[in-house]
């Protein structure tokens, strides 16, 4: 590797870090008012290093989208049986609905939408392709015998229902934990989707960890000050 190589590496590492860190205030309280001393402060970084990565706050949030649109976009592709594939593949989709539906909230989207359209555009395109491959996920399993035949549709648009419920009032008021509504909406996804004989082919073990280790996460930026 060339050393001008390695040092756009080093510099897209460096951004990718820093806007990890700016991303859990960005999806409770939106961007709008942010200026960029304030992205500064919650970057941990001197204005003069911010500027080095993000000469504007445009293109902060423009890496949040990127951010966001590389991981809309990881997909798996696997080479097990069919059973197999279809149970992991399902378990891989529904850990990125919940943080899909964590972390791009409605008040990012607004806010995306009226100042940064292109941006905008960007991300919505992305979630519109991901939900045509979901889609072309739950036909397939229809056709091989594996799901009910359900609307694909409707299916997808359950996963809106993870905003309403990733609320800490509605928890509250519920007396629900995270871990407990992740893993009830799970089941519910997972019995809906497959058929009764071939829910074996769906292996939770591994699954309760992801859940606690993502309830974990999500607890994280509920409760954040």
């Amino acid at each position: 590797m060339s050393e001008e190589n390695h040092a756009t590496d080093k510099q897209n590492e460096t951004k990718d870090r820093l806007t990890k860190r700016l991303i859990p205030y960005v999806r409770k309280s939106g961007f709008q008012s942010l200026r960029m001393e304030e992205i500064a402060k919650i970057m941990d970084v001197s204005r003069a290093t911010l500027y080095k990565y993000f000469p504007s706050k445009e293109e902060c949030i423009r890496g949040i989208v990127n951010f966001y649109v590389d991981y809309i976009k990881e997909l798996m592709v696997d080479s097990l049986d069919t059973d197999q594939r279809f149970g992991i593949r399902f378990q891989k989709i529904f850990e990125q609905s919940v943080l899909v539906a964590e972390y791009i909230t409605d008040i990012f989207l607004e806010e995306l939408e009226s100042n940064y359209p292109e941006s905008y555009d960007r991300l919505r395109e992305a979630l519109n392709l991901r939900e045509q491959q979901l889609l072309a996920f739950i036909n397939e399993g229809i056709r091989e015998g594996i799901f009910n035949e359900i609307n694909g549709k409707l299916f997808i648009m359950q996963d809106e229902l993870l905003r309403k419920i990733f609320d800490v009032k509605y928890l509250m008021v519920n007396n629900l934990t995270i871990q407990q509504v992740l893993y009830d909406f799970y089941k519910l996804k997972k019995i809906q989707l497959f058929k009764p004989e071939k829910l074996q082919a769906v292996d939770d073990t591994k699954m309760m960890s992801e859940m606690e280790y993502i309830a974990q996460k999500i607890a994280k930026n509920l409760y954040r000050g």
